[in-house]
C-alpha cells in the first residue's frame, strides 16, 4: 500500500511538473521554391514546402555561403510581376519573433548573380543589400526581431533595377517577450534589425542549434572571429561549464562563453570596428567570462569600455561582477552613431589585459504604422475588379515602407491615429478593362481619383457619393453607362468632375448642375444620352436611345396586341351571324313564308301554262330549274 501511494504521489508531481513547464516555441521554416517538406542535417531541422505564400517563380539554387542552409531551391520574383512581391504567412501567434530570410542565386547563367534589392517585414524596411553580398558570409541573410500581433506576418522584397529578388529560405522563430530589453525606448513599435553577432576566439561558426541551445533563444547565427588583428590579441578557450549564461529572457548557449580573445603586453587595447549606417541607433550587448587560467580572483583583470572614444562602462571586474571565474556577464547598451564605423575598444586599466567573449550589434528600428486595414481591404477589392496587371505589384501594405509605395496610390499619415490613409489613387491610361465595385466607397479620405483612358465598362457605383473628401474625380473616356448618380451632388468638396467620352444618359442631377455656378469645373460632354444642363440638350421630348428603344418596344406590343383583339373580335362576329342563320331557316315564320313562296309559284305556273301550253308545253320553269332565291 505504501509502495502504491508513493508512486501515486510520484505520478502527481510528474504530472504538475510537466503541465508547468514552458511549451515549445512557435518555428515556421519555409523551403522557398521546393514542392515537398525537407530535414537537412546536421541538426536534421524541418522545412516547410513553399505553397499558397506568394506569387515568384521556383527555381534551382546556388547558396552564396557555406552558411546558407543546404536547401536545393529558391523563389525568385522577376519585374514583370511588379517591383512589391510579399510572403504572406497567417496563422502566426501572437508573440515576439526572430524573422531570418537568406538570399540565394539562380542557378542558371543568363541571371544576374548578385541581384540587389530591398527587404521589408510588417511594411519596415530592414535591409537593402548592398554590391559583394555574396562575398560577406553575414550578409547572405538579413534578420530581426520583431512583434507580431495579429496573428499573421508580411515579408516583402522590393525591386530596385538591380536583377531579381530570390530567396532560399524564410526563418520565423519565436523567442521569449522580454528578448533584448534594452531600455524605455524598447517595445512593439521597435525592430532590431542584426548588424554583427561576434563569437571571438574560435574559427567555427554556430548556430544556436549547434551549441544545443534553449530555443526560446532563438537560433542565431554566430560569426567566428579568432583575432580582432593580426599579433594584436590572443585567443583563450575553456571545457569548464559556464554558470549563468542559458538564463531568460536571452537563453545564451553556455558554449558561447567558453572561447574568448584577450589583449596582449604588445597590443594592451582590444578594438573593433565595423561598417554601419549613419545617424542611427544602436543596441550593444557585450558578453564576458573570466575563462583565462591566469586571472585568480577579483582585480586581476579591470578594463574600460569605449564606444567610438567615448567611455561607456568603467572598471569592468568580470569576477567580482559575477562572483566568480566562468560565469556569464552581459553588459548592454545604446548609443547614437553619426558617421559609418563603430569601434568598440576594451581599454585595460588593471593587470594590462582585456578580454571579450562575445559582441552584438543591433539597429534600432522604429516600426513603421500601417495603413488603415478598411482602406488595404479597398484596394485589394479595387484591384480584383479593375483586373490591374500583375506588372503593378500591390502586393504587402499599400503607403509602406514608404520608399515602396503601390504604384498609382498617394498616401497621407494621421498622426492622430498613427494610421496610414490613401488620398490619391491615379491609374490613367493604364488599360483597365474591369468595373468600379462598391468597395471603392471604403477609402474615406480620398480626394483625387483618376481612372480615365481605360475601358472601365458598367454604371457609376451609387456608393462613390458617399467620399465625403473627394475634390477632384476624373473617369472620362472609358465605357461606363447608366445615369449619374443623384449621391455624387452630395460631394460638396468636388472642384472637378470629368464624365467626358463615356456612354451615359439621363438627366445630370440637379446638385451637380447648381454647383458649375460656384466655379466647379465639370465635363459631361461627348455622352449622347445626357440631358438637363447649359451645354447639353434639354430633357423632355428629345429621349435618350434607351428610352427610345423602350417606347418603341411598348408601341409594338400594343399595336400586336390591339391586331389580335381585332382579329378575334371579327371572328366571333361572324359565328354569331351565322349561327342567326342557322336559326332563322327552322322559325314557323320562316317556313311559313317559304310556303307561301311556293303557292306563288306553283299559281304563276300553272297560269302561264294555260296560256302557253300549245307553244311551250316542253319547258321547264325557273322554279323546277334551281331552288328557291329564299333558301
Amino acid at each position: 500500500m505504501l509502495r502504491f501511494t508513493l508512486f501515486l504521489l510520484l505520478v502527481f508531481f510528474s504530472s504538475l511538473a510537466s503541465s508547468s513547464a514552458r511549451p515549445a516555441p512557435f518555428a515556421m521554416r519555409i523551403s522557398c521554391g521546393a514542392r515537398e517538406n525537407v530535414r537537412t542535417p546536421p541538426t536534421y531541422a524541418s522545412w516547410y514546402k513553399d505553397f499558397g505564400y506568394t506569387g515568384g517563380i521556383p527555381a534551382n539554387a546556388t547558396p552564396p555561403s557555406f552558411i546558407t542552409p543546404p536547401l536545393r531551391t529558391l523563389r525568385y520574383f522577376p519585374l514583370s510581376d511588379g517591383s512589391e512581391n510579399c510572403y504572406g504567412i497567417n496563422r502566426v501567434p501572437k508573440g515576439h519573433y526572430t524573422v531570418r530570410i537568406f538570399f540565394g542565386l539562380i542557378a542558371q547563367p543568363e541571371f544576374d548573380n548578385e541581384p540587389l534589392f530591398d527587404v521589408s517585414v510588417e511594411g519596415t524596411l530592414i535591409h537593402s543589400l548592398e554590391s559583394g553580398w555574396t562575398g560577406n558570409d553575414e550578409q547572405a541573410f538579413v534578420e530581426a526581431l520583431v512583434f507580431l500581433l495579429d496573428g499573421t506576418i508580411s515579408i516583402c522584397f522590393h525591386s530596385t533595377g538591380h536583377g531579381d529578388p530570390a530567396i532560399i529560405s524564410i526563418e520565423i522563430l519565436q523567442v521569449d517577450d522580454k528578448a533584448y530589453y534594452f531600455g524605455p525606448e524598447w517595445g512593439k513599435g521597435v525592430i532590431l534589425k542584426t548588424t554583427s553577432r561576434l563569437t571571438c576566439g574560435t574559427s567555427k561558426a554556430r548556430f544556436d542549434e549547434d551549441y544545443s541551445g534553449d530555443h526560446w533563444g532563438g537560433d542565431r547565427y554566430w560569426h567566428p572571429i579568432r583575432t580582432f588583428g593580426q599579433n594584436a590579441d590572443e585567443p583563450r578557450s575553456t571545457e569548464n561549464a559556464i554558470k549563468k549564461a542559458s538564463d531568460a529572457p536571452n537563453f545564451y548557449p553556455d558554449a558561447l562563453y567558453q572561447s574568448a580573445i584577450v589583449s596582449t603586453d604588445s597590443q594592451p587595447d582590444l578594438s573593433y570596428t565595423i561598417d554601419v549606417d549613419p545617424n542611427k541607433n544602436y543596441s550593444i550587448w557585450l558578453h564576458f567570462a573570466e575563462i583565462d587560467s591566469s586571472i585568480r580572483g577579483a582585480g586581476q583583470r579591470v578594463f574600460d569600455v569605449l564606444i567610438n572614444g567615448n567611455t561607456l562602462f568603467e572598471n569592468i571586474d568580470v569576477v567580482e561582477r559575477t562572483g566568480d571565474r566562468y560565469t556569464a556577464l552581459v553588459l548592454n547598451t545604446t548609443v547614437v552613431v553619426s558617421g559609418r564605423t563603430l569601434t568598440i575598444t576594451f581599454r585595460p586599466k588593471s593587470g594590462n589585459h582585456a578580454i571579450i567573449n562575445a559582441i552584438e550589434v543591433f539597429q534600432i528600428i522604429s516600426a513603421e504604422s500601417k495603413t488603415s486595414p478598411e482602406e488595404v481591404k479597398a484596394l485589394q477589392a479595387l484591384k480584383k475588379a479593375l483586373g490591374l496587371p500583375t506588372r503593378f505589384g500591390w502586393n504587402g501594405d499599400p503607403c509602406v515602407p514608404e520608399e515602396h509605395p503601390w504604384s498609382g496610390v498617394d498616401c497621407h499619415f494621421d498622426k492622430s491615429g498613427s494610421k496610414w490613409f490613401i488620398d490619391g489613387l491615379d491609374l490613367d491610361n493604364q488599360g483597365l478593362k474591369g468595373y468600379l465595385p462598391d468597395d471603392i466607397s471604403h477609402l474615406h479620405h480620398l480626394q483625387n481619383l483618376n481612372l480615365s483612358g481605360n475601358t472601365i465598362h458598367g454604371s457609376i457605383p451609387s456608393s462613390l457619393g458617399t467620399v465625403a473628401s473627394l475634390k477632384f474625380l476624373d473617369l472620362s473616356y472609358n465605357l461606363l453607362n447608366g445615369s449619374i448618380p443623384e449621391s455624387l451632388g452630395q460631394l460638396t468638396e468636388l472642384r472637378r468632375l470629368n464624365l467626358n467620352g463615356n456612354s451615359l444618359s439621363g438627366r445630370v442631377p440637379a446638385a451637380l448642375g447648381g454647383r458649375l455656378l460656384n466655379g466647379a469645373s465639370f465635363n459631361f460632354t461627348d455622352n449622347a444620352g445626357l440631358c438637363g444642363i447649359p451645354g447639353l440638350r434639354t430633357c423632355g421630348p428629345h429621349l435618350s436611345a434607351g428610352a427610345k428603344v423602350g417606347i418603341t418596344f411598348g408601341a409594338s406590343l400594343s399595336l400586336l396586341l390591339l391586331v389580335i383583339c381585332s382579329v378575334c373580335y371579327w371572328k366571333r362576329r361572324q359565328n354569331i351571324l351565322r349561327a342567326q342563320q342557322m336559326a332563322a331557316r327552322g322559325a314557323p315564320y320562316a317556313k311559313a313564308r317559304t310556303q307561301f313562296s311556293h303557292d306563288i309559284q306553283m299559281s304563276r305556273h300553272h297560269n302561264h301554262h294555260q296560256n302557253h301550253h300549245h307553244n311551250h308545253g316542253n319547258t321547264r320553269t325557273a322554279a323546277e330549274n334551281g331552288p328557291s332565291l329564299l333558301s
